[in-house]
C-alpha cells in the first residue's frame, strides 16, 4: 500500500476515535459517519496538515521556542479548526478548547498507529 493510503486511513481512524472521545467533536448534524465521509474529512485534514500547518509552524516558531513546544497543541486544535470550516457540515468542532483536545487525541492515536504500521512499499 502506499504510504499516502496508509496516511489517509491512520488519519480516518484517528478522527474517528476522536469523534468518539471528545465532547464537541462529531461527523454530521447526527453525529453519525459513513465510510466515505469519513475518507473525505481524513484527505482534508491531511491536506491541511501538508499545505497550512508547516507554514503556521514557520510563522509562530518563537512561540514554539517559548512554550518548549506546548504551542502544538494551540497549532493542532488550529488545524483542527480549518477543517471543521473546509468540511462544512460534515465535521463539526464545537468551540478552541474542544479542537485542542481534539488535536492531542489525534496526535495520540496517529502516533500510535504509525508505530505499528509499516512505512515499507515492498
Amino acid at each position: 500500500m502506499s504510504k499516502l493510503v496508509v496516511r489517509l486511513l491512520i488519519n480516518a481512524v484517528a478522527l474517528y476515535v476522536t469523534a468518539n472521545i471528545v465532547p464537541g467533536v462529531r461527523f454530521g448534524e447526527g453525529g453519525g459517519v459513513n465510510l466515505g465521509t469519513l475518507l473525505i474529512i481524513a484527505l482534508i485534514f491531511g491536506l491541511v496538515n501538508a499545505v497550512i500547518k508547516p507554514i503556521v509552524k514557520l510563522a509562530t516558531c518563537p512561540a514554539y521556542i517559548l512554550t518548549l513546544g506546548l504551542f502544538t497543541f494551540v497549532v493542532n486544535g488550529l488545524m483542527l479548526e480549518i477543517t471543521d470550516w473546509l468540511a462544512g457540515k460534515d465535521f463539526e468542532v464545537d468551540g478552541f478548547m474542544a479542537a485542542v483536545l481534539g488535536g492531542i487525541i489525534i496526535s495520540i492515536v496517529s502516533t500510535l498507529l504509525s508505530i505499528f504500521v509499516s512505512d515499507n512499499d515492498d
